[in-house]
C-alpha cells in the first residue's frame, strides 16, 4: 500500500557503455500495490491500495493504468559493413553483419539505415568530372568559393530554391524535403571528386530493404535516415526520409490524458524520434551506418510512407 508510488528512473551516465551497445530505458511512472497482479493494469482481488493515493487520484487511477510495465529500448549499431558499391544486396549484408556482431536481427526490430549507403547501393553517385555547370551555377559559386559543379547538381536535384543567402542554398527537393544543398553530400562518398545524391524514392528504398529482410525470415520496420539542420536551432539531427512497415506519426488526437484533457493536436513524429535516437550509436565517422532499435512497439502497416510528415506549403507559415 504505502509503497505504491514508484518510478523506473533512468540509467546513470552511460560513459562506460560503448556507443554501439547502449540500452536506453523509457521513463515511466507506474503505480501498484504490493499485492497487485504484476504486468497488468488491474488490481488483484484483495489488493490494498493506499487510501491516500485513491483520494488523490480518484477514479482516474485505473483510467491512467495503475501499473505500466516499463519497457526498455535497446539501441545498437551494426558494425562490419564494407564500403557499399552499386548493386550491393544491402538487406543481406545487414543481416549477415548483425549476426556476425552477435546481435542478429529479430522480428519486431526497427532497422534505421543511413541514406548514404542506400544511395550507394542504388548507384546514386556522380563524378564531378562528368558535370558541366551552367552559367548561373558558375556565376553564383565563384564569389563564395563554391564548386560550380556541386552547385549545378544542387540545382538539378531541387524542385525550387527556398532561400538563397550568401553561400547558403536551402532547396526543396523533388521528394518534398526542405534542406541544405538538396541533400547532396561529398563526405564519405567513397572517392575524391564524387558526390552522393539522395535516393530517388526513399520510401521505395525502405520497402525494398524491408522485403529483403522478410525474404531472410525477419519481420522488421525500416527507416531510411539522413542528417538535416533545423529551423531556428543550431546543430543537426538525423530524421526519417523514408519508411516501410510502420506509420511515421503516432497520433494522440482524441485520446484523454490522466487529468481528463482531450488531445487535439498532439501527433508525434515517431519516425524522426527513432532516427535521431539511432544516430547515437551510428555517428558520422564510426563507419556504422546502420542501427537497430529493439523494444519499440509498432503496428505493421505496409501502406506507410513518409508523406504525412511533409507539411504542405499551403500550411507552412514561413515558406
Amino acid at each position: 500500500g504505502r509503497k505504491a508510488l514508484r518510478t523506473s528512473g533512468r540509467l546513470n551516465a552511460m560513459r562506460t557503455v560503448p556507443r554501439s551497445a547502449r540500452v536506453v530505458p523509457t521513463l515511466r511512472w507506474y503505480v501498484m500495490s504490493s499485492n497487485s497482479k504484476p504486468a497488468t493494469s488491474s488490481h488483484d482481488e484483495g489488493s490494498k491500495i493506499s487510501e491516500t493515493l485513491l483520494a488523490v487520484m480518484g477514479p482516474l487511477c485505473c483510467t491512467a493504468h495503475c501499473y505500466v510495465q516499463p519497457m526498455p529500448l535497446q539501441l545498437f549499431g551494426v558494425p562490419g559493413l564494407p564500403e557499399i558499391v552499386p548493386g550491393a544486396d544491402l538487406a543481406g549484408m545487414i543481416v549477415s553483419a548483425a549476426t556476425d556482431a552477435g546481435t542478429p536481427l529479430a522480428d519486431g526490430d526497427v532497422v534505421v539505415v543511413t541514406s548514404k549507403i542506400v544511395s550507394k547501393a542504388e548507384g546514386r553517385l556522380v563524378e564531378l568530372d562528368d558535370v558541366v555547370p551552367s552559367q548561373f551555377a558558375t556565376d553564383w559559386s565563384v564569389p563564395w568559393d563554391k564548386d560550380p559543379r556541386v552547385t549545378e547538381l544542387v540545382l538539378r536535384e531541387a524542385k525550387r530554391v527556398v532561400r538563397q543567402l550568401g553561400p547558403i542554398l536551402i532547396t526543396e527537393t523533388h521528394h518534398g524535403f526542405v534542406c541544405a544543398n538538396s541533400g547532396i553530400d561529398q563526405s564519405s562518398s567513397g572517392a575524391h571528386g564524387r558526390v552522393v545524391l539522395l535516393p530517388l524514392d526513399s520510401d521505395e528504398s525502405a520497402r525494398r530493404l524491408r522485403a529483403g529482410f522478410v525474404d531472410a525470415g525477419i519481420d522488421v520496420a525500416v527507416i531510411v535516415s539522413d542528417t538535416f539542420g533545423r529551423a531556428w536551432r543550431e546543430g543537426q539531427t538525423d530524421i526519417a526520409i523514408g519508411i516501410a512497415g510502420m506509420q511515421p506519426i503516432t497520433s494522440y488526437i482524441g485520446q484523454v490524458d490522466p487529468h481528463g484533457h482531450e488531445f487535439r493536436v498532439q501527433a508525434l513524429c515517431t519516425a524522426d524520434e527513432l532516427a535521431g535516437a539511432a544516430e547515437l550509436v551510428k555517428g558520422n565517422v564510426s563507419r556504422v551506418p546502420v542501427a537497430v532499435i529493439r523494444g519499440h512497439a509498432w503496428e505493421p502497416d505496409d501502406s506507410a510512407t513518409i508523406a504525412p510528415v511533409l507539411r504542405d506549403q499551403s500550411r507552412d507559415l514561413f515558406r
